[in-house]
This record gives C-alpha cells, structure tokens and sequence, in this order.
C-alpha cells in the first residue's frame, strides 16, 4: 500500500506479466477468494499469506478485499477455502513481529498455535529484518490425529542494504517434504539452512551480492579467495556460530 490501492494493483499487473505467483493481496474479492495451489513432484501445496497491518497506510474500506490482514474468522475462511483443493500441504506466509528482535513474542506464538491447530503445515514468517528461531513441532489436533508441523518465526532480509545489527545476515532455507504413495501421507522430512549474508562491495557496478558465509569462510582460509578480507573473515565467523546458536543445527 506504499503507493496506494493503484500501486498495489500495478505491482500485481507487472507480477502477472513476468509470470510471477502471487498470494496476500488482490485486485477483487475474486481474486482474495482464489487460492493459490501449486503442485511438485505429486505434491500439492497451498498457498496463504496474511500480514498484521500496511504501515499505517489505510486500505480503502471499499476495497478491503485489496489485503488479507490477519483477522481470526477471515483467516479460517481462507484456510476452508484452502482445504477444499484437497491440498498435501497448506503453506502459510505471516508478516508479524516486532522489527530487530531476534525471538517471537507471545503474539507470534499464539498465531502459530492458531494456525497449526486449523489445519496449517508450514508457517514461514517475515517483517522483523532478522532471523528469529525456527520449530518443527508436534501437534495433536481436536480429532485426536497427530501430525508434524513447521514454523520459522522470521526468515530475516534475504538481500538488503540495512544496516542495523543483524540485518544483512540470513539464511537459505531447506524444507524436504514427501509423499508416501501408499498411505499417500505427505510429511515434512527434514530442514535445514545455508548461512547467507549481503556483501557490500566497492564494485560501483556489482555493489551488493549475497554470500554462502560457510563457503567464503572456507574460501578465505584456504587463500582461494582472501577479497572478504581479515575483518569480514572473523566478522562471517561470529555469524556462524550466532545463526547456530539462534536456529539450532
């Protein structure tokens, strides 16, 4: 909404053009009412998105149809609507949080919760800047099925010039999921992570690219590529362990 409801349907209409899928905002009630289902390899995954407001820039109230904001009763409705594509997995994107923190709060949490117990698999959020940890859980739900779900509370900047603490420091996310073609049960197998980071360099044409941190690590030592330089070598090194600790192994 940066630009309005007009910068809003522009930015759809280009998206459309380069054949980019979109999900979370839209130009009807139509279009709020598609979901968005994508389906790999026999897995049939749908998509959701919903964000806690548009920086205080109003959504017209004739057109509230233009943001799916995070509301209790309008995000089970999508999540019927969801359902009744008979996805494998429901995949729900959240802007939520607090900016710069490196935990989930109490809100966050309590969504999670929501989400997971009205049907969700997947929780992949944003708007904090920075990582915040991540949980494959557990859950049983009201019918007494158990089933396992997975919630990353923020994937952090993936390409940025920020420059608060921890903002250009993030991950490339794994999530290995598959399909048992007999039960024809779809599970989520494993998760795992690269370290990534932004580097700003002096290059006026290529100023900004995002480093694999582990393998610039790795290059420096074994002198293959030194251009990092000593400060950014120990600097990529702190990172490392700091994204460990944060995200677990």
């Amino acid at each position: 909404m940066d630009t309005n409801y007009s910068g809003l349907v522009s930015t759809l209409n280009y998206l459309d053009e380069a054949q980019v899928l979109h999900t979370g905002t839209n130009r009807s009630i139509e279009e709020q009412n598609t979901i968005l289902v994508q389906e790999v390899n026999n897995i049939k995954i749908a998509f959701l998105s919903f964000t806690y407001g548009t920086n205080g820039i109003s959504v017209p109230a004739d057109k509230s149809y233009a943001v799916n904001i995070i509301e209790e009763n309008f995000i089970k409705e999508q999540i019927k609507l969801a359902k009744a594509q008979n996805p494998d997995l429901i995949c729900v994107s959240m802007h939520w949080g607090i900016e710069y923190q490196s935990h989930q709060n109490t809100t966050q949490e309590y969504w999670t919760n929501f989400l997971f117990q009205n049907g969700v698999d997947i929780i992949l959020g944003s708007h904090p800047h920075v990582l915040q940890p991540m949980e494959k859980r557990s859950i049983v739900l009201e019918d007494g099925t158990q089933k396992e779900c997975f919630v990353i509370y923020s994937l952090g900047n993936f390409m940025s010039g920020q420059t608060a603490k921890n903002t250009r420091t993030s991950i490339i996310l794994n999530i290995n999921i598959s399909k048992d073609s007999y039960s024809n049960k779809t599970i989520i197998e494993s998760v795992s992570y690269i370290p990534i980071y932004t580097y700003k360099s002096s290059n006026a044409k290529h100023k900004y690219k995002i480093l694999n941190i582990e393998k610039a690590i790795s290059n420096y030592e074994k002198g293959i590529d030194t251009s990092i330089g000593q400060s950014n070598y120990l600097l990529f090194k702190n990172e490392v362990e700091r994204i460990r600790e944060l995200m677990g192994e």
